[in-house]
């Protein structure tokens, strides 16, 4: 109630800054110097690669030409983003970068929380820290290493995945996985699942640790076992963790991927291997057309801001954490 009345009345000694707010002064920006400096480059830093580029979404509305100068640049308005909707192309790729968007978004958090859950219910220290360092050492290999591993074991020839199979004789010869399209967004979300899961526990871990033990002593005593404790107690445990990162990743649905898409796609499979980012390399930027490309990037941008803003939105009505 005091700290209502103080945000909503200020006293005479607090000094109210119609630009900052309401008890925030020069004073305690000159008290907190130490703080301001340090933060001084940050803000720099993203001042320069976060907002100065904006400018170039000019691009967008021009017919750019990089050989004249931005003022002798022609003017098309929005004919770029008409080209963009009435493409079958784009528009292929837009359902591409969707459907892989989905796929990775609800198998890289179903594989995330349950692996979580499982490594929290390994009592014994040695196999827990083994299982977690394996799971996530795939996440620093580069997607050129992860990719070729990929493709080898998806060969025909002598991939480990075929030879799988038909030792357990659900196929009958090898399966050429790489030159199928109804194949590719599976393989892309596996490969996701293989290279990630194990650093997107960490974070789940670190929540799960920070749940009360006392919750846990007092469902044994009411007779819950460990299933229902992991039911009624760990996962409302993480629950705010997992919508602040449903939020944050639902911004970045149109972000399928770029450099597995790129090195496993070939001509066979293309129809459903290109992303937003590959047509842009493609269509846009490989073929000198760069206000097209500009015009697919501010795309993905708004989209993104308002993905976000209803993901939060939504978050906010139903009672639950949001970011805003």
């Amino acid at each position: 109630m005091a700290e209502t009345i103080l945000t909503k009345r200020p006293t005479k000694k607090q000094k109210i800054d119609p630009e900052i707010g309401v008890g925030l002064s020069w004073k305690t920006l000159k008290n907190q110097k130490q703080l301001m400096l340090m933060s001084f480059p940050i803000v720099i830093y993203i001042l320069i690669f976060n907002y100065v580029p904006i400018w170039g979404w000019l691009m967008a509305f021009q017919n750019y030409r990089p050989a004249l100068k931005f003022s002798k640049q022609q003017w098309v308005g929005l004919k770029q983003f008409k080209f963009l909707f009435q493409d079958d192309t784009f528009l292929t790729v837009l359902r591409n970068t969707l459907a892989m968007s989905m796929i990775n978004l609800v198998l890289s958090f179903a594989t995330a929380i349950i692996l979580a859950l499982l490594l929290n219910e390994i009592k014994v220290r040695f196999w827990k820290r083994s299982i977690q360092t394996i799971s996530y050492l795939p996440h620093f290999l580069s997607w050129i290493i992860a990719a070729g591993i990929v493709s080898t074991s998806l060969s025909v020839d002598d991939g480990i995945i075929n030879q799988l199979l038909m030792k357990l004789h659900l196929i009958n010869e090898p399966v050429m996985w790489l030159s199928q399209g109804k194949y590719f967004w599976g393989i892309v979300g596996l490969s996701n699942v293989w290279k990630e899961v194990g650093w997107n526990t960490i974070i789940y871990l670190a929540a799960i640790t920070s749940i009360d033990p006392s919750l846990y002593e007092s469902a044994g005593i009411d007779g819950a076992n460990r299933y229902q404790k992991i039911l009624y107690v760990t996962l409302p445990g993480i629950k705010s963790t997992f919508i602040i990162l449903l939020i944050m990743n639902i911004g970045h649905i149109l972000d399928a991927g770029f450099e597995i898409q790129y090195l496993l796609g070939n001509g066979l499979v293309v129809d459903w291997s290109q992303t937003i980012d590959i047509f842009v390399l493609k269509y846009g930027i490989a073929q000198g057309n760069y206000s097209l490309a500009t015009a697919a990037g501010i795309f993905k941008t708004v989209v993104s801001i308002i993905l976000i803003l209803i993901a939060n939105s939504t978050a906010k009505r139903l009672g639950e954490e949001r970011l805003i």
